[in-house]
């Protein structure tokens, strides 16, 4: 079962979405894998930090976000990923690092890379290391309503930044 929060605010809206369960997994790559999704179809939530407040970035799956890139793109003062004891609490009704997409749920913006725009249809995790929603692109845009940017690069070419031992 998804999140409480999210659950309620996709029923609430009428959206249509579907449940995808799969084993446990902590990379985005083994949930795309496990779940039998696309790495281009699986968004990727990173938190970071933009002038002192928390924000949502999203890419795809197969993709890195360039923290310069973001930087630049949304005209932030200032932009570094956000360690996990940054942003835990603010997602009491999820798993460390299995938040959904929905920045307007928890108070904070939310940047997507263009290259999910793309996409008819998006994964995302329910708030959980072994559930997935997927629905319509477009329904997230208008629920949401993001910030849409280009910050992406492929993984192969991104710069791995080390937060909280992680390397993004």
């Amino acid at each position: 079962m998804p999140c409480p929060k999210l659950k309620d605010f996709l029923d609430r809206n009428e959206i249509k979405y579907e449940l995808i369960h799969h084993p446990t997994t902590y990379t985005a790559q083994l949930t795309a894998a496990s779940s039998h999704v696309a790495l281009e179809e699986l968004a990727k939530t990173v938190m970071v930090n933009r002038d002192g407040k928390l924000a949502m970035a999203v890419v795809p799956a197969s993709k890195r976000v360039d923290i310069t890139a973001l930087h630049t793109a949304c005209g932030a003062s200032s932009m570094r990923l956000a360690s996990e004891l940054e942003f835990k609490q603010q997602f009491p009704d999820c798993d460390a690092g299995a938040m959904p997409p929905f920045g307007n749920l928890y108070g904070m913006e939310v940047f997507v890379d263009e290259a999910l725009t793309h996409d008819k249809r998006i994964a995302f995790n329910a708030g959980s290391h072994d559930e997935l929603v997927r629905l319509a692109y477009a329904d997230f845009e208008c629920l949401v309503q993001p910030k849409v940017l280009r910050f992406a690069v492929a993984a192969e070419h991104a710069p791995r930044i080390r937060v909280d031992d992680r390397i993004w």
